[in-house]
């Protein structure tokens, strides 16, 4: 049987592990971009991945639109305030852990990143494929942190913007052996 509860686990993992980053850098750290290596630092990214959650939580009823952003300076400068709204982002999430008829129902997802918005845009889809992407759009990002991390200096931990199927099948090979 299918735990269907299992890719909610996940994305809060996946919160849980950027608030875990977050505790352990600098707010410097967190809102630096020199634009020597990379054009976002850090703190525009975990913005970037938390207003994706944020379009999910206000959308996942009727339809989804993540280019509609509200990108919030203060989620790019501050680390409280990251922590914050992460946390809030957990609580929402959570609802799905115990309303898993939620997990199957249908949604309309802007389909392509254009500024044009008519109907022929939307695409179906269902929360449980969201959360699906918006694990893979997290660690997508996590991966660019850790280097932007790495470039600084910073100790990453080894698992930090890894997808869970490397992880998988690294934990498998090691067994292997």
């Amino acid at each position: 049987m299918q735990d269907k509860t299992a890719v909610v686990r996940s994305n809060i993992y996946f919160l849980r592990q950027g608030i875990s980053i977050l505790n352990s850098i600098s707010d410097s750290n967190y809102s630096k971009n020199n634009g020597l290596h990379f054009k976002s630092g850090i703190g525009r990214h975990f913005r970037h991945i938390i207003e994706h959650y944020t379009s999910f939580i206000q959308g996942y009823k009727s339809r989804i639109n993540y280019d509609d952003r509200e990108r919030n300076l203060m989620l790019e400068t501050s680390r409280e305030c990251a922590i914050s709204k992460i946390d809030s982002v957990i609580k929402e999430i959570e609802f799905f852990q115990l309303n898993t008829n939620h997990l199957e129902s249908e949604i309309h997802v802007l389909s392509n990143q254009s500024s044009d918005h008519q109907n022929s845009d939307w695409s179906k889809s269902s929360v449980r494929r969201e959360l699906q992407f918006l694990i893979s759009h997290t660690v997508h990002h996590y991966a660019l942190i850790a280097f932007i991390l790495k470039t600084m200096g910073l100790d990453v931990p080894d698992n930090f913007g890894v997808a869970p199927s490397t992880l998988n099948y690294e934990s498998l090979s090691k067994k292997s052996f």
